[in-house]
């Protein structure tokens, strides 16, 4: 069954970002000890990032995100998602607007203008076309921005929150979570690394 998960770093204060992030530091000031795990020799580390990249049957980011990652300093072959794992997820943006071009034309963009929750359906086909004829469907990973995750989280889109918990204070940055709307989580796996706990989750 193909499950919407939330996949993302996050802070010990709550930030997804270092303060200032933008075009040229995408993760803000600070915000690179986020995503050191992803990096790291550690075999649980590296077991994590693998199971997460195979499970991934399409990836939802936002426009802010895809400006970023198919920027000039952007992904290439060797830090882009799923690089040297198991092969790439179609990728959904939300967006107002397509953008007038893509760099990165070998993977397989689709631009969804008309709000989040058609692009977590249009999600959802790609990852269930995806599927291995076995019956265990692939998944849909929201992968960002904070902004993206945090709309699909208090819009009740997320089945599943996977959560890589870096062991920095950042003090400022962009915030997971900024609503008021209440969930309760029922957790399934914690691992720890000396880069990250891993914490995964159910929603309710």
């Amino acid at each position: 069954m193909t499950r919407v998960i939330a996949d993302i770093s996050v802070s010990l204060d709550g930030f997804v970002t270092g303060p200032g992030p933008g075009p040229r530091h995408g993760l803000g000031s600070g915000g690179e000890a986020l995503h050191t795990w992803a990096f790291s020799d550690d075999p649980d580390d590296r077991r994590v990032l693998r199971e997460g990249t195979a499970r991934s049957g399409a990836v939802v980011l936002g426009r802010r995100l895809f400006d970023l990652v198919d920027g000039p300093a952007g992904w290439d072959d060797t830090t882009g998602y799923g690089a040297g794992e198991v092969g790439r997820p179609a990728f959904v943006v939300v967006t107002s607007a397509p953008p007038e071009s893509v760099r990165r034309t070998d993977l397989d963009w689709t631009f969804v203008t008309t709000g989040l929750p058609d692009a977590v359906a249009a999600a959802r086909e790609r990852a269930e076309a995806a599927s291995p004829e076995s019956g265990d469907g692939l998944d849909v990973v929201l992968m960002g921005g904070g902004a993206t995750i945090g709309s699909a989280f208090e819009a009740g889109l997320v089945d599943a929150l996977s959560l890589h918990l870096a062991p920095v204070v950042l003090g400022a940055g962009t915030p997971l979570f900024t609503g008021r709307t209440r969930r309760t989580l029922v957790q399934r796996g914690a691992t720890v690394t000396s880069t990250a706990t891993h914490l995964f989750y159910d929603v309710r």
